[in-house]
């Protein structure tokens, strides 16, 4: 039997009950920028898009798209324009014989890998549960085992999506390869509405674990040191990263933590690997980490879930202010920076992010092009509105202080600041191929968009 033809989405103006809650839906953070579309469009189908898209253009209006409303910068919510929702675009496919699948844009990245696990597959999706895939595989994507399977986006292989003029196109290396090039990588400066990924996956580890190593900040300076030595020559299957802040996540705090709470740093070497003796080999460094932790949770094996359970303890629903730099500066260079930064930590669930990258240096051709040694993030989240502005500056003041350290920045953790999330060449490349494709602007630029 043929599957039911979805109902016609539905389709708000500012007019209507119903459009702020629609406006506000689309955003996960709770502090919602001042800017309002003309109409919201919450598309049940592709055909939905394509007539958004073709009303968009009749009427002269520029375009915005929702996927999963993790934009910290809330890029999608622009004044007077089409808002597209694309997020109950949830279908998917596998097929394991070709080891691919089909996703469309509104399908939660924990969801599909844990379906993908069922069949004994992979993919890197993003670390956090309720990230869709659509804006998370265009703006690169940072996932779970990303250094070994490689950022999210150079594991799509095609793509179909609704172009400025409204039509159904496709895309790969053989058909409108300019725009598959464009889609993996440039984030919310793509113009088109991508309603299907075709992605290849991969085979699931037959270990998943971690472990994790608590110091107080009195130990930051050896730390820094540390990782910083080690970095490069960690294995890809081990993702090696430390949080600062006042709120631990392994173990959970058994209460609400404050400003005055004390500053703890969290160390966790994640690893995928064949086996559990493979995985402790891998880790084997760690036994060289610093002394003086607090607490030292050895490997152990752990579930998705566990691991998802523990990112979402820092990334509760709140007010977002974020910033993100990556870089190759040194540990002397950057140690006075963290040290202020550890400093000022605000309250949770504020947190600062170090994370080992060490990219292999092996990109296929695309436009995600910016990435470096070391990925630094201000996290600047507060429960209390009185917090919000000095939350703001600890997040944002610290980022220009380090402007001079910084090589780019990626669009994961958006700061909607004006800042390059693409190389030079690859901007100019994007704005000859934008030329070509949406020769009108019918797609709005990133936020923070510079010129080439």
């Amino acid at each position: 039997m043929a599957e039911p033809t979805p109902a016609p989405g539905r389709t708000l103006t500012r007019d209507d009950t119903g459009y702020e809650t629609a406006r506000r839906d689309t955003v996960w953070r709770t502090n919602l920028p001042d800017r309002f579309p003309a109409r919201i469009v919450q598309a049940n189908s592709v055909s939905d898009v394509v007539a958004a898209v073709r009303a968009a253009k009749a009427e002269g209006r520029q375009v915005g798209v929702r996927s999963g409303g993790h934009s910290w910068s809330a890029n999608h919510v622009r004044d007077g324009g089409v808002l597209i929702d694309v997020s109950r675009l949830k279908e998917f496919t596998v097929d394991k014989s070709a080891m691919t699948a089909t996703v469309e844009p509104g399908l939660g990245g924990s969801v599909l890998l844990a379906e993908l696990m069922k069949r004994n597959l992979f993919f890197p999706v993003g670390h956090c549960r309720g990230v869709a895939i659509g804006g998370y595989l265009l703006q690169g994507g940072f996932g779970w085992n990303g250094r070994a399977f490689g950022i999210a986006c150079s594991n799509i292989f095609a793509i179909d999506y609704v172009d400025a003029d409204g039509e159904l196109c496709h895309a790969s290396e053989t058909e409108n390869a300019d725009m598959l090039w464009a889609a993996r990588g440039s984030g919310p400066d793509f113009f088109g509405v991508v309603v299907r990924f075709h992605i290849r996956v991969h085979p699931k580890p037959g270990f998943i674990g971690s472990s994790v190593t608590t110091y107080p900040v009195e130990r930051l300076a050896d730390l820094v040191r540390w990782v910083d030595r080690v970095g490069p020559s960690v294995p890809p299957g081990v993702e090696m990263q430390f949080v600062i802040s006042r709120s631990p996540s392994f173990p959970p705090p058994l209460r609400p933590r404050s400003v005055t709470s004390p500053v703890l740093i969290e160390l966790a070497a994640t690893v995928m690997a064949d086996s559990r003796s493979q995985a402790k080999a891998a880790t084997a460094y760690m036994a060289g980490a610093p002394k003086g932790a607090r607490l030292r949770v050895p490997l152990l094996p752990m579930s998705m879930s566990l691991m998802y359970t523990a990112a979402m303890q820092h990334y509760p629903v709140a007010n977002w202010e974020t910033d993100n730099l990556w870089t190759h500066a040194t540990a002397d260079e950057l140690l006075p920076h963290i040290q202020r930064i550890a400093d000022t930590v605000p309250a949770p669930p504020a947190h600062f992010l170090w994370l080992n990258w060490a990219p292999p240096g092996n990109l296929p051709d695309m436009a995600y092009t910016v990435e470096d040694r070391t990925y630094l993030a201000f996290y600047g989240g507060w429960l209390d509105g009185d917090d919000g502005a000095a939350t703001t500056r600890w997040s944002r003041d610290n980022t220009a202080a380090m402007e001079s350290l910084s090589t780019g920045v990626q669009f994961a953790d958006d700061p909607g600041r004006p800042s390059r999330g693409i190389s030079e060449a690859a901007q100019s490349r994007l704005e000859a191929i934008r030329a070509v494709h949406d020769p009108e602007g019918r797609f709005n630029r990133w936020i923070g968009a510079v010129s080439a």
